[in-house]
């Protein structure tokens, strides 16, 4: 693990993988990629596999940013169900979006059976309601959801969920079996290994210092240039000014995890029986779930800054 990367659970759990050169020298592909997560590895997995020439440059290390560092919870649907979006952007392409959100759901079941990637992949998620009107919500949001065919979602009164979730701060709550949890790394680096199995390459610790994004796009770094014929950019907010166009339409929001000691099977079991991923109906939300050695990853809060609070651990506790 190199020292600029930040201390986290995912980096210290991580499993065995290859370290990546950086660029030296220039070098000519049909696509080059500009970081190394979950975008940039599928489009460099799908590309290679089809037979075109890929290049993927990162500026740290593969899953450096949120791919590397998320609440690891595989979500279906959007903040607005199915009838909003409706009536916000037409029934058609509100049939699109719903189907382009299953199939990331499924895509990320075929990588793991397909490619055998070991993140811990386990499926089940509770949406929980602290207030009676969250639980009508949930119940409103099962119905429609049922309307266009999502079945299998199951609505929770109070008893039925603290059989299932040690806690009494729920009324109530929504389980589904097509979500889950995951462990976000993992699943990031063996996207590289499947990538560069299918003949594409990685460069690690290899900053974009400027790209041309024009007919002949182009990114240069310290120790080369890649040219290419098509150029994915999927760095997000790590772009940066590299690319003003997006940068100035970029906003950070942070959240943040905290993990505990290892619980025991049998105290992990009474908190979360089922291993099902858990997330609140807050605004705001609170979101948790357990690991593969049975410690509770809890995330939550949030900064509307790069600014990150003085003492991280008494805020998240």
């Amino acid at each position: 693990m190199s020292s600029e990367e930040p201390l986290s659970y995912y980096r210290a759990s991580a499993n065995p993988h290859e370290a990546y050169p950086a660029l030296d020298g220039d070098l000519a592909v049909y696509v080059c990629v500009v970081g190394a997560g979950y975008t940039g590895l599928s489009a460099a997995l799908d590309l290679a596999k089809a037979g075109f020439s890929v290049a993927v440059l990162e500026a740290k290390t593969v899953g450096y940013g949120a791919s590397g560092r998320n609440g690891g919870q595989v979500c279906t649907g959007y903040n607005s169900d199915m009838e909003k979006l409706i009536r916000r952007i037409g029934r058609e392409d509100a049939e699109k979006a719903n189907l382009i959100v299953d199939e990331a759901v499924d895509l990320v079941r075929r990588r793991v059976e397909e490619h055998e990637i070991d993140c811990d992949l386990k499926w089940g998620y509770l949406h929980v309601a602290a207030k009676e009107r969250q639980f009508v919500d949930l119940a409103e949001h099962q119905e429609i959801c049922a309307r266009y065919g999502y079945d299998g979602m199951n609505l929770l009164d109070r008893q039925r969920l603290q059989a299932k979730l040690g806690s009494e701060a729920y009324v109530g709550g929504l389980w589904e079996p097509n979500a889950g949890h995951l462990h976000p790394l993992n699943y990031c680096l063996g996207l590289a290994k499947a990538a560069t199995g299918a003949g594409a390459r990685i460069f690690e610790n290899s900053p974009v210092l400027d790209v041309d994004t024009g007919a002949k796009p182009s990114a240069r770094t310290a120790g080369g240039t890649v040219r290419a014929q098509f150029m994915v950019l999927a760095g997000n907010a790590y772009l940066r000014e590299t690319v003003p166009y997006l940068f100035r339409r970029l906003m950070p929001v942070q959240s943040y995890i905290l993990a505990t000691e290892p619980l025991g099977d049998n105290m992990a079991a009474a908190l979360i029986r089922d291993d099902d991923a858990v997330c609140d109906s807050n605004f705001i939300v609170n979101y948790y779930r357990l690991s593969a050695d049975k410690r509770m990853l809890f995330g939550g809060r949030a900064s509307y800054s790069t600014l990150q609070p003085k003492d991280l651990f008494a805020f998240m506790q």
